[in-house]
């Protein structure tokens, strides 16, 4: 019993056997020259970096947004502001 357990604890998972190292020069494999690969890689390097562009756009956007309505806010706070001291009259306005 003893033994049957030391060799199911040393067998390797099967989960990682059936996983495939990719050779220098097939299609995906990374270039050995340090390069930019073959033209599947910059296709699909091109199109992750379009995907990332568009969505740091969109963040952008939204980011402009927020800043205009805040800004309007703090227009009309102001403008509620400068209301208030001219009805007091402590201030020459």
């Amino acid at each position: 019993m003893f033994r049957t357990a030391i060799t199911k604890a040393a067998r390797p998972s099967r989960a990682f056997s059936t996983a495939r190292i990719m050779l220098a020069g097939e299609t995906g494999s990374p270039p050995s020259t340090g390069g930019q690969g073959d033209a599947f890689q910059r296709r699909e390097r091109a199109n992750e970096d379009f995907a990332i562009r568009k969505i740091e756009q969109e963040k952008l956007k939204a980011l402009r947004e927020k800043l205009r309505q805040q800004q309007a806010h703090i227009k009309e706070l102001s403008d509620h502001i400068d209301e208030l001291t001219k009805d007091q009259g402590g201030e020459h306005n």
